[in-house]
């Protein structure tokens, strides 16, 4: 199933996903390039929620741009299966070795706002983040090691800590809380 169809099928959680689905639906029809960062105004984007066995604990980053603890994720540059972007994003950013689906359907979407920023010695304008995020599942004793370039750290925390190291607001209360919610009505 392609992403437009995978999301036309999704049962979105609440008011938020519900519009960004619509948006997010919006950008791909416009076409292939918003899967790569020749689009000057969104990328689509897949995150990891990356969890251990017990789904008390999750892996967070914290990431040099943001100047806070985050999850993992990165942009699509051109690979249309999301969920392999996820996977492969969560070990580059956590030196985990070994991620896999606690179930591979899409878990959450969400549009993120990126501010304007450096990265590389180069200006990166704002723009949109047309995210989609995977539930993935790790050993928690696997060693984690940060991504230089990206990041100035890497640990799993108890899920609430989690949320709480954080410095966004805005990510806390509209997408980690609602996250760990999710993952708290599995039955998996």
């Amino acid at each position: 199933m392609d992403l437009q169809d995978a999301l036309r099928n999704y049962k979105p959680f609440n008011e938020q996903e519900e519009k960004d689905r619509e948006q997010i639906l919006y950008f791909l029809e416009r076409g292939d390039l918003v899967y790569t960062r020749e689009s000057r105004d969104a990328h689509m984007t897949a995150s990891a929620w990356v969890t251990n066995r017990a789904r008390s604990k999750i892996v967070m980053a914290y990431h040099n741009i943001y100047d806070s603890w985050a999850w993992l994720g990165g942009h699509a540059d051109g690979e249309k299966n999301l969920l392999l972007v996820a996977e492969k994003e969560a070990m580059e950013e956590s030196g985990l070795r070994f991620v896999r689906p606690v179930m591979e359907d899409i878990f959450s979407i969400e549009i993120l706002t990126v501010s304007g920023h450096m990265k590389n010695g180069s200006y990166v304008p704002s723009h949109l983040h047309l995210n989609v995020t995977y539930l993935l599942e790790a050993d928690e004793d696997a060693v984690l090691h940060e991504k230089e370039d990206e990041n100035s750290g890497v640990r799993w925390f108890l899920t609430e800590d989690g949320i709480n190291a954080s410095k966004e607001p805005w990510m806390q209360t509209w997408i980690y809380r609602k996250l760990a919610e999710k993952m708290s009505r599995l039955n998996c």
